[in-house]
C-alpha cells in the first residue's frame, strides 16, 4: 500500500551502582563539575521493560516542571503516576508501564537515578546509589515483558521518543545475532533518531567470549561492551577438614557458620526417574528428597535446578561464568571445575563430609577493567569495515534500583522482594555510557550525536590485550569510557545523516533498501568506501590471499579545543603488531574553533594472522589533548 515503507517479520528481542561511577571518575559532590541547569533540561528515553515509579531513585523532590521542549505524555496505565523526575511513560505491551522484571528499573536508575544514600543489597555494596546524570529527566518506553521485546514495539517506541523530545535513547536489548540493517528494528529506529539529532546507545550482547557474536553493529549506534570494576563479590565454602574454597555468587543468606552434611547429586539419585548423570547434574526430578533434605547438595552443573525444591539447605555448583556473581535463591556458591573436583574428592574420602557456605564478601582492588567473558565480541559481520563494539563500560555486578514485583534471583521459590539489586550484563554497561553521553551533552548541547560519540571514544582509557582475551579491540573497541575526559576531547570526528546514507550506498545497498532504513527516498551516486565513513576508529577487513596489503583511510577532524592549536600525530603499535602506518599530513594546524582538517592514514603490512586482529593507535596531541583512534586490520579464514 502507498505509504508503507517496508514489511519484515516481527521478531522477539531479548533484554540484554554504588561503585561504578566512582570507578570511572565521575564522583559525587563538588569533585565533579556539573552544569545543573542544562542537566535538568536533559531528557533520557529508556526503551526497556518499564519502570518502578515509586522508587526513591525516581523521586522528584527538588525538581521543577519538565523542560519546555518536552512533548510527551504519561500513559503508563492503571496505578502508574509520573512526576517531575519521571516525566513520561508509554506502554506498548498492554501490561502498563510498571516494571515486573526489574530490568528497566535497573537500567533507568543507572543512567539518571537520583543519589540515594545508605543503599545495599542485604548489606552488600553499601553506599550511595546514583545515576550518571541524576538531575536529568527520565521517560520510560515499555516494549519488553518476561517473554522478550517485539520489534514492532521497539519501532513505535523510537518514533514516539523522537517526537517526544528526548535527548538520548538507551536501549539494553538486542536480537540473538546481527541482522541486516533493514531487518533490525534498533538499527532502523536509531537511524531515524540520529537524523533528528538523538544519539542511541545500545548493548553489544551477552554471547561472548566467542568471535562474531555482536548484535549491535550499525555505525550510527553507540555499541557498548561490558567490563568489570575494582569491586567483585566472592562466596567462600568452608569444609569440615578446615579447607576453604572461594567461589562466586551473590549470596545474602547466613548459615551462621553451621556445618551441614554434604551430598553429591549422583549419591542422591532418583534412579527410577533419571540417569545417574542427570542426578549428578541435579536436574529437575532427579534427586530423592529424603537424601537431600537438610543437606548441602553438590551439583556437577551450572545450576542447582531441583535442589531447593527437594529441601536442600544450600547448593554448590560449577561457575556458569567464572568472572560473574549472580544473585542466588538459596545459600549457594559456584566453584571452578577444578575446585568442584576437589570438593567431590573430599566427599568421597570422608565418611561424614560437611561444609558451610558463608555470606558473600565484597572485595575491592581487583584488576580492572577487564572485559567480561559474557560480553559479545566482534568482528562486525554486517559492516565489516566498522570496528565494533565502540567502547566498554562497567557491566558486572552493578547495584541499582529494582522492581519489588519480582524476586532478585528471578526464581519462583525466592520470596524476597527488594528495592535495589545486583545485575550483570551489557544491559548494565549500556546505561553507563548513555549517562556519560548525557553528561557530555550538558556541556555541549549543540554537539551532534556523532560528536558526542567521538568525544567518548577518543578519550577512552586504553585497554591492554590481556584484559580482553585474544580478540583485543573486537572485545573493547576504543577502550574504557572516561566521563571527565570526554567533556574536553580537543578534536572530534563528525558525521551526519548524509554520511550514513553514503555509507549504506557503499555497502552496495540499492536505493530501495536504503529507503527501508532511512525512511525516505535517497539517491546513491559515486563510489564510497565504507571504511572512509568519518568514524572515530579505523578498521578494514582484508579479502583475498595476497600476503602484502595496503589500506587507506580518509578522515576529517573538527577542532573543539583551543582556538589556535597545533596537533602532531603519533602512531603506537599494539600487541606485537608489525603494521606500517603513515599519516599525511603529520601535523594539523587550526586557527579557530569548529575548523575542520582532513588527513589520510595509510596502513600496510603482510602475512596477517587469521585468528587475531593487527592493530595500532593513532594519537593526535597538542600537548593537552590526546585524541586516540584505534586502527584495526584483520582477515578471516
Amino acid at each position: 500500500m502507498e505509504g508503507v515503507v517496508s514489511v519484515f517479520p516481527n521478531k522477539n528481542l531479548q533484554l540484554l551502582t554504588t561503585t561504578s561511577w566512582d570507578f570511572m571518575g565521575l564522583k559525587e559532590g563538588t569533585r565533579t563539575k556539573r552544569n545543573p541547569i542544562v542537566e535538568s533540561d536533559t531528557i533520557i528515553g529508556i526503551i526497556d521493560s518499564g519502570i518502578t515509579p515509586e522508587s526513591e531513585s525516581f523521586s522528584d523532590k527538588g525538581f521543577g516542571p519538565p523542560p519546555k521542549k518536552w512533548k510527551g505524555v504519561c500513559s503508563g496505565g492503571k496505578n502508574f503516576t509520573c512526576n517531575n523526575k519521571l516525566i513520561g511513560a508509554r506502554d506498548y505491551t498492554s501490561e502498563g508501564s510498571r516494571d515486573v522484571t526489574g530490568h528497566g528499573t535497573h537500567t533507568a536508575s543507572t543512567v539518571a537515578g537520583n543519589a540515594v544514600a545508605d543503599t545495599s543489597f542485604y548489606g552488600l555494596g553499601n553506599g550511595t546509589v546514583r545515576g550518571g546524570v541524576p538531575a536529568s529527566r527520565i521517560v520510560t518506553y515499555k516494549v519488553c515483558t518476561f517473554l522478550g521485546c517485539s520489534s514492532e514495539n521497539i519501532l513505535s517506541a523510537f518514533d514516539d521518543a523522537i517526537a517526544d523530545g528526548v535527548d538520548i535513547i538507551s536501549i539494553s536489548a538486542g536480537l540473538g545475532f546481527a541482522f541486516p540493517f533493514e531487518e533490525d528494528p534498533i538499527a532502523i529506529g536509531a537511524f531515524h533518531a540520529i537524523a533528528k539529532g538523538v544519539l542511541t546507545v545500545n548493548s553489544a550482547g551477552n554471547s561472548g567470549p566467542e568471535a562474531e557474536t555482536l548484535v549491535s553493529v550499525a555505525p550510527w549506534i553507540f555499541t557498548v561492551a561490558a567490563s568489570t570494576t575494582n569491586r567483585a563479590f566472592f562466596t567462600k565454602v568452608a569444609l569440615g577438614d578446615g579447607k576453604t574454597l572461594v567461589g562466586k555468587s551473590v549470596n545474602t543468606f547466613d548459615l551462621n557458620g553451621k556445618m551441614y552434611p554434604l551430598v553429591y547429586g549422583k549419591s542422591a539419585a532418583n534412579s527410577s526417574a533419571c540417569s545417574i548423570e542427570s542426578a549428578e547434574r541435579c536436574e529437575e526430578g532427579c534427586l530423592q528428597e529424603s537424601l537431600v533434605k537438610g543437606k548441602i547438595v553438590v551439583c556437577n552443573s551450572t545450576d542447582s535446578n531441583d535442589a531447593q525444591v527437594d529441601g536442600a539447605v544450600a547448593a554448590i555448583t560449577i561457575s556458569p561464568v567464572k568472572d560473574i556473581a549472580f544473585v542466588t535463591p538459596l545459600p549457594l556458591s559456584t566453584l571452578s571445575q577444578e575446585d568442584l573436583n576437589s570438593l567431590v574428592s573430599y566427599i568421597n574420602s570422608e565418611s561424614s563430609p560437611t561444609a558451610t557456605i558463608l555470606k558473600t564478601e565484597a572485595v575491592f582492588n581487583q584488576r580492572a577493567p577487564v572485559v567480561a567473558s559474557f560480553s559479545s565480541r566482534g568482528p562486525n559481520i554486517i559492516a565489516t569495515d566498522i570496528l565494533k563494539p565502540d567502547i566498554t563500560a562497567p557491566g558486572v555486578e552493578i547495584l541499582a534500583a529494582f522492581s519489588p514485583e519480582t524476586s532478585p534471583s528471578s526464581r519462583y521459590l525466592d520470596t524476597r522482594r527488594v528495592k535495589y539489586s545486583v545485575m550483570s550484563g551489557t544491559s548494565m554497561s549500556c546505561p553507563h555510557v548513555a549517562g556519560v553521553a548525557a553528561y557530555v551533552k550538558t556541556f555541549h548541547p549543540d554537539w551532534s550525536p556523532s560528536m558526542i560519540k567521538s568525544a567518548i571514544m577518543t578519550t577512552a582509557w586504553p585497554m591492554h590485550a590481556s584484559k580482553a582475551g585474544a580478540l583485543t579491540e573486537f572485545a573493547y573497541g576504543a577502550g574504557h569510557v572516561d566521563p571527565i575526559a570526554a567533556t574536553n576531547p580537543g578534536l572530534v570526528y563528525d558525521s551526519a545523516k548524509a554520511d550514513y546514507i553514503a555509507f549504506l550506498c557503499g555497502m552496495k545497498y540499492n536505493e530501495t533498501t536504503v529507503k527501508l532504513i532511512s525512511g525516505e527516498a535517497v539517491t546513491c551516486s559515486g563510489e564510497t568506501l565504507t571504511r572512509n565513513l568519518n568514524y572515530p576508529s579505523m578498521s578494514a577487513k582484508l579479502s583475498g590471499s595476497n600476503s602484502y596489503f595496503t589500506v587507506i583511510f580518509n578522515r576529517t577532524v573538527t577542532n573543539v579545543g583551543s582556538r589556535i592549536s597545533k596537533y602532531k600525530s603519533k602512531v603506537v603499535l599494539n600487541n606485537g603488531s608489525k603494521l606500517k602506518v603513515k599519516v599525511s599530513p603529520r601535523v594539523l594546524f587550526f586557527k579557530k574553533v569548529n575548523a575542520k582538517r582532513s588527513f589520510t592514514v595509510t596502513v600496510s603490512g603482510s602475512d596477517l594472522d587469521s585468528q587475531l586482529p593487527s592493530s595500532a593507535d593513532l594519537i593526535w596531541s597538542d600537548g593537552t589533548h590526546n585524541v586516540r583512534s584505534p586502527i584495526v586490520v584483520y582477515k578471516s579464514e
